[in-house]
């Protein structure tokens, strides 16, 4: 017995594609929003948050 034969005996998962898919732009789209609407200074700490090298400086502190 294929896998595609258990999701067709299930009653209503069609259900779960489209819920999956709302959560999924729901997701991105409130981080677009976070992202247009934060301070520019904590843009510029999370810029440079991979190039530190554990020295904790003026610019971390938010």
């Amino acid at each position: 017995m294929k896998f595609g034969t258990y999701l067709t005996e299930i009653k209503g998962v069609s259900v779960y594609p489209i819920i999956s898919l709302v959560l999924f732009v729901a997701f991105f789209a409130l981080v677009i929003i976070w992202a247009y609407r934060s301070d520019s200074k904590d843009i510029e700490h999370f810029e440079k948050l991979p190039l530190e090298d554990g020295q904790i400086s003026d610019s971390n502190n938010i």
